[in-house]
């Protein structure tokens, strides 16, 4: 595996490349260009220039998180294929720097969903939080306006106030959409762009819905192992794969994360892994938790000894962290709880290797 970190940019993170470079087994960062609007191409230049910047620091660049998907192709409108255009031109000049993963999203609208950005834990630390009972009354705009009122003054992925001045719009354009349209331009989509993925040796992981269900009547497609089950058949390739985000899937404990790693693991279908621990206190109440396995419902151990039995070798990353040592930061990328992560994961890895053998 390849440990990783996710970091916003010089503009836009106050989480430096030093102090990424200083977390032991830290091998590189996830990076994205975040001032380039969803649906432009993104230039080949600013790619390498993040690449130069990690490199200096002893870290590779070899993932994205995310080139986003135009809503208009998660639509199917007429305008789709000049995004679709685009986005593979994003793929060939991602390849030119040296990306093998790409880590998307087919959410419709929002590309995740929290009810609290800063849940005080037993320990005082605060975390990401979703309670379904705290969004029953309240409009998306509501919900949109809480996120970003809590934000820290961070923009945060999916939550552009650019974008979300166009909710009642889009929610206009969402009406009628089930699941079977959805996943229909899921497959279009993909048909499209997964042949240039294969071509430029990309791997294309598409990230589960957060949470896996459904958020202001809005389709979701990517919930479940029948879900993924479908879209690893779309196109039969290694590059058609799955980001695959234990504190999503996990939110619904019917989902056996252990289970599904080996599933598609064995097929070459896993592209990323994101790795954290949540709590779930009942259906769709669940707050996030330290990676340590016996502060949430997940099996951390498990769920890395899956990985290692299907030789899993790409990256990883600490998925969200708490904010904890009066850090303020971008709510759930801090810089100390994600370290300490790294190092769990870290850990669970050499002992397993120790355990059963290195691979």
């Amino acid at each position: 595996m390849r440990m990783t970190f996710r970091w916003y940019g010089k503009k836009d993170d106050k989480i430096t490349l030093q102090q990424i470079q200083q977390i032991p087994g830290m091998d590189g960062i996830v990076g994205a260009l975040f001032d380039v609007p969803v649906g432009e191409v993104w230039p080949l230049e600013d790619l390498l220039s993040i690449k130069e910047d990690a490199n200096k620091h002893n870290l590779d660049f070899k993932d994205i998180e995310s080139i986003n998907v135009h809503e208009d192709i998660k639509l199917g409108l007429p305008s789709r294929d000049k995004y679709i255009e685009n986005y593979i031109i994003s793929l060939r000049n991602a390849a030119k720097a040296g990306i093998k993963v790409v880590c998307y999203n087919f959410m419709p609208i929002f590309d995740w969903t929290r009810t609290d950005l800063a849940l005080p834990l037993y320990d005082g630390s605060t975390a990401l939080a979703y309670d379904y009972r705290l969004i029953a009354g309240k409009s998306p705009q509501d919900m949109a306006r809480e996120i970003l009122d809590n934000s820290n003054g961070f923009v945060l992925p999916g939550w552009e106030p650019d974008r979300l001045e166009e909710l009642s719009k889009l929610f206009e354009q969402y009406e009628g959409m089930d699941e079977d349209r959805l996943r229909k331009n899921l497959e279009y989509f993909l048909k499209a762009v997964v042949p240039v993925a294969e071509e430029c040796n990309i791997k294309m992981g598409i990230h589960p819905d957060d949470p896996p269900i459904s958020v202001f009547g809005l389709p979701r497609i990517v919930k479940n192992e029948e879900d993924l089950d479908k879209i690893v058949n779309m196109v039969d390739s290694e590059s058609n794969g799955l980001t695959i985000c234990t504190g999503s899937l996990g939110s619904n404990l019917k989902n056996d994360i252990p289970h599904i790693i080996r599933k598609f693991g064995a097929k070459r279908r896993i592209a990323f892994m994101h790795v954290r621990n949540i709590q779930v206190h009942e259906p769709w109440v669940f707050n996030e938790v330290a990676h340590k396995s016996k502060h949430g419902s997940l099996d951390m151990f498990e769920i890395m000894k899956a990985l290692y039995d299907v030789d899993f070798d790409g990256p990883i990353r600490p998925d969200h962290g708490r904010m904890i040592w009066n850090e303020e930061g971008r709510p759930g990328y801090g810089l100390y709880d994600r370290a300490l992560g790294a190092n769990y994961l870290c850990g669970l890895w050499d002992s397993i290797n120790r355990i059963y053998g290195a691979k």
